[in-house]
């Protein structure tokens, strides 16, 4: 986008951006550790079995859309910030809504309606009684994940004018709100109870928002001649979530694969990918939704954007490191402690080391997160349908070939290299100069993590048990980071905390 048509000027609010994206990491925190409880209390109630595998596949559904409305936050977030510079925020959010809620209604009747077609087709070679699960579920899920969109919606509304507390809290109320109607009622009702929750979840995370909209009415009225576009909007809606939705396609693919690998193996794999995506939303996706509108009113070109990708992921890698550190020596500890018995013994070390074979998947997923608002700042959004459907397309092969090779872990793996291929396809639309410097910012500072991970925890593990060992090479993973800050981690720092 040319110099001169780029919003001018970033307000002079006097937040830091460290301060954002704390809110916003907390939030997800606060999700993931509901999320926690939801899963350690499904765990321990309905055990690991064909009903939990139907759920689960149908949480995979809404895990999709929730995912791809969480990414679209970053798609609709240039957009807003534009129309708040010139005064018609309010325009292009009404219009974006009616947009949003012309896909949504027709999408929950449809589900409502076929619930068994949908429940028989995502359950695959999965038994009879799953099916009946997934389709029990798939009616609440459905337009739970489309509240979600519309709750992103007026999130990132906030987020055109630096306010991101507001959408933050309601995001970690819904999760805690959702998950306390599950503990309620999972006695009486079952499996079907944690989708109620689910639903309640998204209507919380629509409420507050809107309600902070209304109250600043005054500064949204101006717009009201946005012409609708509806048509425009739909479209911008597809190709905007396309990759996202794809994204999320390779992990539901995953999903297919694994139920080809034994009873139960949908479940874990389900958990390790929740667990992992949990370590990349914390870090990597905040600060992406808090980089968004100063980025679009500052602009950015090839050298600038691969400088925005590498010192973000610094910060988000450093602290995944750590996680992905401490789950190979005490995650299956942890895994039977939370979710029971039927995750003990190789069942819960399995889980942790299917964490562990996530990390190529979230180090691409952290580099997606960081990259995938710059096509919209930047304008490159022209392959994004293409690279959406060839990505589903090479996955398959790569997840047959997985699957055969190492079964569980081979879908795994499969899923981390596919992932990595769509996000290299991203960058290099942005731009191929942006490609060729972040690959080698993005590798060198991968190693530098793996090997400050393997050598703390690594060497931890060697002469110490389990749970010491972890202590013990947290402590030491500390020391590596600091010892190693001037190869890139303080300037890392320095540049997210300047940029609002």
């Amino acid at each position: 986008m040319p110099a001169d048509e780029q919003p001018k000027g970033s307000p002079a609010r006097g937040r830091s951006a460290v301060r954002s994206g704390a809110f916003t990491g907390l939030s997800y925190v606060a999700l993931s550790l509901a999320a926690a409880v939801a899963g350690a209390l499904l765990a321990h109630k309905f055990g690991r079995n064909i009903k939990t595998d139907g759920f689960m596949a149908a949480y995979g559904v809404y895990l999709v859309l929730v995912l791809g409305a969480q990414a679209f936050r970053m798609v609709v977030v240039p957009d807003l910030t534009r129309a708040e510079a010139v005064g018609q925020l309010g325009g292009e959010l009404r219009a974006y809504a009616i947009a949003f809620l012309a896909v949504a209604v027709p999408a929950t009747i449809l589900a409502a309606a076929f619930s068994g077609f949908w429940g028989e087709l995502i359950t695959g070679r999965l038994p009879h009684q799953s099916a009946l699960v997934a389709a029990d579920a798939l009616p609440w899920l459905i337009p739970a994940a489309f509240a979600q969109l519309i709750a992103s919606l007026a999130a990132s509304a906030l987020a055109a004018r630096d306010s991101y507390a507001p959408a933050a809290l309601a995001f970690a109320l819904g999760g805690i709100g959702g998950v306390v109607f599950f503990v309620a009622l999972a006695d009486s009702h079952g499996l079907v109870s944690l989708a109620w929750g689910l639903a309640l979840n998204g209507a919380i995370a629509i409420g507050l928002p809107v309600v902070v909209l209304v109250r600043r009415g005054s500064r949204m009225r101006r717009g009201r001649d946005v012409p609708l576009r509806l048509g425009h909007r739909l479209w911008r809606l597809l190709y905007g979530a396309a990759v996202p939705l794809a994204l999320q396609g390779l992990y539901l693919i995953a999903l297919r694969f694994a139920a080809g690998t034994g009873e139960g193996n949908v479940t874990s794999l389900s958990y390790a990918y929740l667990l992992a995506a949990t370590f990349v939303t914390a870090t990597a996706f905040s600060l992406s939704l808090i980089s968004a509108a100063p980025l679009t009113r500052r602009g950015v070109d090839a050298e600038s954007a691969a400088e925005h990708v590498v010192h973000s992921a610094w910060v988000s890698l450093a602290l995944v490191g750590a996680a992905a550190g401490l789950v190979a020596l005490v995650g299956g500890r942890v895994v039977t402690a939370v979710l029971g018995n039927a995750y003990s013994g190789q069942v819960g070390d399995e889980l942790g080391r299917l964490v562990v074979f996530l990390s190529p998947w979230m180090i691409a997923n952290a580099a997606f997160s960081i990259t995938y608002p710059l096509l919209f700042v930047m304008h490159r959004t022209r392959l994004l349908i293409p690279l959406a459907v060839v990505g589903l397309l090479v996955d398959i092969p790569i997840s047959i070939a997985g699957r055969a090779l190492w079964g569980l872990t081979g879908v795994t793996v499969a899923l981390g290299v596919s992932t990595l291929l769509l996000v290299l396809g991203l960058m290099a639309a942005l731009a191929p100069r942006m490609l060729a410097l972040t690959v080698v910012g993005l590798g060198r500072l991968s190693l530098l993590v793996a090997a400050a991970t393997a050598l703390a925890f690594g060497g931890a593990s060697l002469i110490l048990s389990a749970v010491p060992a972890a202590a013990a090479g947290l402590g030491l993973y500390a020391v590596l980071l600091i010892a190693m800050r001037q190869l890139g981690l303080s300037q890392a720092w320095h540049y997210v905390r300047a940029l609002h």
